[in-house]
């Protein structure tokens, strides 16, 4: 009987820690991560306002756990995207980008998000892992593509120019600066047209 009392017990935690990040991002896409409270996270989860502290010290150990999750999506889609494009190819890198755009779509407030978050974390290298991680998925499909080694300075400074046209791109999208500017944007050639300058292949 104790062991499936601990085991239920865990159960109910774990299940906790899922709504109340679930809750939490919610409110991050509707009103910003700057503009909720752990109290009003709490309501929505549908838990007591003290219930967020067993597993969370404060609010921004709740924002970094839920950056750590929205790159480990970010570096799934990535990887699902070149996984059937032959290893070396342009397309490769396109179809990066383009998830990459696509994810600041789908999660504007994450994605604000995991690019602001400061508070709490300078220095973090729990953080500063999960974002090589991703990082390195472009890295090592840039160098596929340049026939080198990931380590290579070429294709480390040809991997940063494209991630920061694509990051600058993705976040006038969601910025709504395209639409503003009423621009046609055919984002296939745009991607394809980076790709093409900076490999220069």
């Amino acid at each position: 009987m104790r062991v499936l009392i601990e085991a239920k017990s865990r159960y109910h935690h774990g299940d906790l820690r899922a709504q109340l990040l679930s809750a939490v991002q919610q409110l991050i896409e509707t009103k910003g991560h700057a503009n909720f409270s752990i109290s009003e996270a709490s309501r929505l989860a549908g838990v007591s306002s003290a219930a967020p502290y067993k597993h969370f010290a404060d609010k921004p150990a709740i924002l970094k756990a839920l950056v750590l999750e929205c790159m480990e999506r970010m570096s799934a889609k990535m990887l699902a995207a070149i996984a059937d494009l032959p290893v070396g190819s342009k397309e490769r890198i396109d179809a990066l980008g383009q998830t990459y755009v696509d994810f600041a779509r789908e999660e504007p407030g994450m994605f604000r998000l995991v690019f602001g978050l400061t508070e709490a974390h300078q220095g973090d290298d729990e953080l500063s892992q999960a974002g090589q991680q991703v990082f390195g998925i472009v890295i090592q499909a840039t160098a596929d593509c340049l026939g080198v080694e990931a380590s290579a300075p070429e294709a480390q400074e040809r991997a940063y120019m494209l991630w920061s046209f694509v990051h600058g791109h993705s976040f006038l999208v969601i910025d709504g600066k395209v639409e503003a500017q009423k621009m046609s944007v055919d984002e296939t050639k745009l991607l394809n047209g980076i790709s093409t300058a900076v490999l220069q292949i």
